[in-house]
């Protein structure tokens, strides 16, 4: 069998495996808050596409704008209701 200094140093390092696995799981920096910044980082990630997205939307937009006149004269037409000078222009109201 095994004298007291063997069973004292055995309870020891079970107490401190349990107190290991108990930081491991529960603790304040363990698992539960590795999955939870797993989580936070994918949520982050889709944000980010989604603005990546708009983000090229925005800058194909941009560069239609620099270069050529049509855009231009459709974003007048469409935003502000801009006409040309011999053009007539119909309100249909519903």
């Amino acid at each position: 069998m095994l004298n007291s200094t063997s069973k004292a140093l055995s309870i020891a390092l079970f107490m401190l495996l349990v107190s290991m696995q108990y930081q491991l799981w529960l603790g304040p920096s363990g698992l539960s808050q590795l999955f939870e910044i797993k989580r936070q980082i994918a949520s982050a990630d889709d944000q980010n596409a989604g603005l990546a997205k708009r983000n090229a939307v925005l800058a194909a937009e941009v560069e239609d704008l620099r270069e050529g006149g049509e855009a231009i004269e459709e974003q007048a037409r469409t935003v502000l209701g801009m006409v040309k000078e011999d053009e007539i222009f119909y309100q249909i109201i519903d």
